[in-house]
């Protein structure tokens, strides 16, 4: 007899459901017999038990982040992240060690076991409550900073809303929306510093339940590091320090002397250095994701075939709105193998970027879910943000299309932008992986002063050119605003990781397009089956830790600026 769970036919069935609800499934497959006939059915029932139950949480989570302010909404999120996923995980540590005492194994899955292996070994039943309410604390981050507001021009509006006056021609509107932005995050800073050190209490907790010295450790086993170290980032901080900052000194005085100013403040850094009005390539949310689907489907037609089905099916969040989060995402529905993406799109060129990004995170998901278990469909964040930065440099030759986002000059402009940009992201991600690696591991992390004290020492370090003389606060304020620092630890040097590797994809794609896409979808349908540095290989990537193999890209990133200037 096939072994079989009797299982709603959709998420929808479990949108309710409390943990008494889910906890007879679980049950089933514990006492199942599990022998070598049936082992491959009972895997396939625990994966479709899996993906109806995660898209469940994931479509409370897209509530409630796209209304914070809904109590509803947040308890349905906080049902599923504070009260179901905490059981989750217990039963789900009891599942992996029972298939792993079978022995099962087949060479597309030795990645997933792995990772259940690690899951087995960091598991601690007194963590569960912990990580419970570091999901209610989470939540109040989210609280907190979905309801901020400036006032501007007499109305109270969303801090995105500001975004797009840091890109004005009047250095007076700039310095005011600068400020407009940072205020809520220093009038909260004490009531964010005391969070953040109940997450750090917490954190450091746990890790030590583990058996680990402290919650950096912890993270490089809960993540499934398998392939660089702590010590490998310290090495990326220093390569960053060492061939980065440099150039982008040189760039930032380069606005300097265009701009005309004595010295670059903070609200000189979006601005378009010849001060011509900012690109304005949209109007809405709506006009964003059609001409995007365009786009897509310019670049490759299965992708834009993905992305219509995502327009269609309406899978997409992306103006600004009061009360919204902040930020953006992409999220999986893994039943229905859709992707949901998530932003907070205000009328400017970032914000085209930004949907790359995440259409990238997107048709991964499409991609990947032709793998059979869930297990193997989401690799690491390191293949993952490769996915999304790699899309922001193929699909950006298309922006000019006819009819589309840009004019040819525009789109050199947007080119040079992006470019200059990706430098400066190695910067800021340098900064944020150094200073959670000195919060957890130093022994001052406890302390608020401490923190803020660190983190401009770092900002000194990694953002060269830019004055900042009577803004101390307002810079260390910069970390607040850092969601990841909160509510994601540690998940940042990945972006630092992916975006060495989709230079190459792209510097790939100027020498061979097709090739480069098809090695591009390759990986991307590889899933979670192989390991990180061979995702990179079929990508036609390497990882890049060191000074010497960085330099050689950024060389590269370099001239292609110089190029897009005419120099």
């Amino acid at each position: 007899m096939i072994f079989a769970l009797a299982l709603p036919s959709s998420s929808a069935g479990f949108a309710d459901a409390t943990w008494s609800d889910i906890e007879p499934f679980y049950t089933e497959l514990a006492e199942a017999p599990l022998e070598d006939t049936t082992i491959e059915p009972w895997l396939a029932a625990w994966s479709r038990l899996e993906e109806l139950v995660t898209e469940a949480a994931g479509l409370a989570m897209i509530a409630y982040t796209g209304e914070t302010t809904d109590e509803k909404k947040q308890a349905d999120h906080l049902r599923f992240s504070t009260e179901i996923y905490p059981q989750l995980e217990e039963h789900s540590v009891r599942l992996v060690r029972r298939f792993l005492a079978t022995g099962w194994t087949r060479p597309d899955f030795e990645t997933t076991l792995r990772r259940f292996r690690i899951a087995v070994d960091i598991f601690r039943e007194e963590n569960v409550a912990i990580f419970a309410e570091l999901e209610k604390l989470a939540s109040q981050y989210h609280e907190v900073t979905g309801g901020m507001t400036a006032t501007w021009e007499g109305k109270e509006l969303p801090l995105p809303r500001l975004q797009p006056h840091l890109k004005s021609p009047d250095r007076a509107i700039r310095e005011r929306a600068f400020h407009g932005i940072i205020k809520p995050y220093l009038e909260s800073r004490d009531s964010l510093a005391s969070l953040f050190d109940r997450m750090y209490a917490l954190r450091q907790q746990a890790a030590s339940q583990a058996g680990f010295p402290d919650f950096e450790a912890f993270s490089f086993a809960a993540k499934c590091r398998f392939d660089y170290t702590a010590e490998d980032c310290a090495t990326f901080h220093r390569a960053v320090e060492q061939e980065v900052v440099p150039v982008v000194h040189r760039i930032r005085e380069a606005r300097r002397r265009q701009l005309e100013v004595p010295v670059l403040r903070p609200w000189d850094l979006a601005v378009d250095p010849h001060l011509r009005p900012p690109i304005r390539p949209f109007r809405d949310g709506q006009e964003l994701g059609q001409k995007a689907g365009r786009v897509f489907n310019r670049l490759d037609q299965v992708l834009g075939k993905n992305f219509r089905t995502m327009i269609d099916e309406r899978l997409l969040d992306l103006d600004s709105r009061l009360g919204k989060a902040p930020g953006g995402y992409c999220e999986t529905l893994s039943s229905r193998g859709r992707p949901f993406i998530f932003m907070n799109a205000v009328g400017v060129m970032d914000d085209v970027m930004t949907l790359l990004h995440e259409a990238g995170h997107s048709f991964h998901a499409f991609a990947a879910h032709r793998q059979p278990y869930i297990w193997q469909r989401q690799p690491g964040s390191e293949a993952a943000e490769l996915a999304s930065m790699s899309m922001e440099l193929l699909a950006a030759p298309y922006l000019a299309d006819p009819g589309e986002f840009l004019t040819e000059d525009e789109l050199r402009l947007a080119r040079l932008e992006h470019l200059e940009d990706i430098l400066t992201s190695l910067l800021h991600i340098a900064a944020v992986d150094a200073f959670q690696s000195w919060v957890y591991t130093s022994g001052q992390g406890h302390d608020a002063a401490a923190r803020d004290e660190a983190w401009a020492a770092l900002r000194d370090r990694f953002d060269p050119g830019v004055d900042w003389t009577g803004l101390e606060r307002e810079r260390i304020g910069r970390w607040y605003r850092q969601i990841h620092i909160f509510v994601y630890p540690f998940y940042y040097i990945e972006y630092g990781i992916a975006q060495l590797g989709a230079l190459q994809v792209w510097r790939n794609s100027l020498e061979n397009p097709t090739e480069a896409l098809t090695q591009y979808r390759r990986a991307l349908a590889l899933g979670a089956t192989d390991s990180l540095p061979e995702l990179y290989r079929t990508a036609g990537a390497q990882l890049i830790f060191d000074a010497d193999r960085m330099r050689n890209l950024i060389q590269f990133v370099e001239r292609e600026i110089e190029a897009l200037r005419g120099e």
